[in-house]
């Protein structure tokens, strides 16, 4: 079996998508699949080019799982806006188009596999698909023009929105089979008129082995220097779809309690205006993002995991970031709506308030707080949630079968080791 992977995010980047696109290559390299991946240079969440990866040329390594990877060069905007982001990952799909294209005429693969975002690039790789011989597979990790309907950053009715639309329209129904993440969002495949037997339900996972639940007070709480009793921690991406504003309002409705810290580890384009809006408040404490080994004991910082999303987007995607903090073992403050994709995974393992009122989701906070049985109650669910819906080697041993099954090879079995 031979897999040529084709995204945008990958590692060395440690958060969101990248984490799931490098766990699902590194997985099937390590299990007998000849893996190929052509992916940018890392860049994200701090919407920079990393040191040691900066300059105009493309660059080859190997894995330590044995997949062949390189990395192409892109235009990356400082202050992403609707225009630059377009041109952003325009710029990769243009870079990785001449790697992609060669590697599927020449290795022949047998399923070309593509993430979105970028879905600017699944062009690309249908084409690969197709020259090579190969099945396309789409894998969305959220729909992309939604969410930027949805956030503002392009406007539905405008020239550039109806194309957006028509683009997304043109490419899903041109691949063998689209997966995503969560059952609301397969829905939406139906709706955008995918056919049945072409979706396939592609969960994020937890790595249970690396993160688990954390009895007592972590020992990282004291290295970050938090010396308050309870912590309520934000860790990821900084940006405008994650709906953060509202964390500041939180912190104001909470400065009468001097026992918690909100604690804010990430990077990204909305740093500057959140550590804006936090002036004067002392219960916001901001880190960077921390190191990747270190996971476990972040997360076990937290009392309470705070999961901010924007009204509308709740259906659109499933925040990566999710499945660690419910095998974490601690209960979930998210903003959403009961019945959405993130509304469903929660429910439970958490508690949801309306999305942008910083007032409901401080009081939902402090009940939680308050109430240290019932906290612990939801934080088992949450991990028993992980166990049961989230497991890694589960969801890649699957997705190894339903590729053999589509290129009609027999599927060979696959140690759960």
């Amino acid at each position: 079996m031979k897999l040529l992977f084709l995204g945008i995010n990958y590692d060395p980047e440690i958060i969101s998508t990248a984490v799931y696109s490098s766990g699902l290559c590194d997985y099937l390299a390590n299990h007998g699949v000849q893996t190929k991946v052509v992916t940018a240079k890392p860049y994200y969440p701090q919407w920079r080019i990393l040191e040691g990866w900066r300059g105009p040329f493309w660059k080859r390594r190997k894995a330590a799982s044995g997949a062949d990877v390189v990395h192409c060069p892109l235009y990356v905007p400082r202050k992403p806006t609707g225009a630059k982001r377009i041109l952003h990952h325009a710029s990769f799909a243009l870079t990785a188009a001449p790697v992609t294209l060669w590697r599927a005429l020449i290795w022949r693969p047998n399923v070309v596999f593509v993430v979105g975002p970028s879905l600017l690039a699944a062009p690309v790789g249908w084409l690969a698909a197709r020259i090579g011989g190969a099945k396309a597979w789409l894998h969305i990790q959220d729909f992309e023009v939604e969410a930027a309907f949805a956030t503002g950053l392009i406007k539905e009715e405008s020239r550039t929105g109806r194309a957006a639309k028509a683009f997304e329209r043109w490419v899903l129904r041109r691949f063998d089979k689209v997966s995503s993440i969560s059952r609301p969002m397969l829905d939406k495949l139906r709706h955008k008129q995918v056919p049945e037997e072409r979706i396939y339900e592609l969960r994020n996972w937890a790595n249970l082995e690396k993160v688990t639940p954390i009895e007592g007070v972590s020992p990282m709480k004291a290295e970050l220097g938090i010396a308050t009793p309870y912590v309520a921690l934000y860790s990821g991406n900084l940006a405008n779809k994650q709906g953060l504003e509202v964390l500041p309002e939180m912190a104001r409705y909470l400065a009468h309690r001097d026992d918690v810290t909100l604690l804010i580890c990430g990077d990204g384009p909305m740093r500057e205006n959140l550590t804006a809006m936090a002036e004067g408040l002392k219960s916001i404490h901001f880190l960077p993002l921390q190191p990747l080994e270190k996971l476990s004991e972040l997360l076990g910082v937290a009392d309470v995991h705070l999961l901010p999303q924007i009204a509308g987007a709740a259906d659109l995607m499933l925040p990566s970031k999710l499945t660690n903090m419910l095998a974490s073992g601690r209960p979930v403050l998210a903003t959403a709506h009961h019945g959405t994709a993130l509304g469903d995974e929660i429910e439970g393992a958490g508690v949801l308030t309306p999305p942008g009122d910083g007032k409901a989701a401080a009081a939902a906070l402090e009940a939680l707080l308050d109430d240290p049985t019932r906290r612990a109650e939801l934080g088992k669910t949450a991990r028993r949630r992980a166990l049961e819906r989230w497991d890694m080697d589960a969801i890649l041993r699957n997705l190894h079968i339903e590729f053999e099954e589509l290129t009609g090879r027999q599927a060979a079995p696959v140690s759960a080791e």
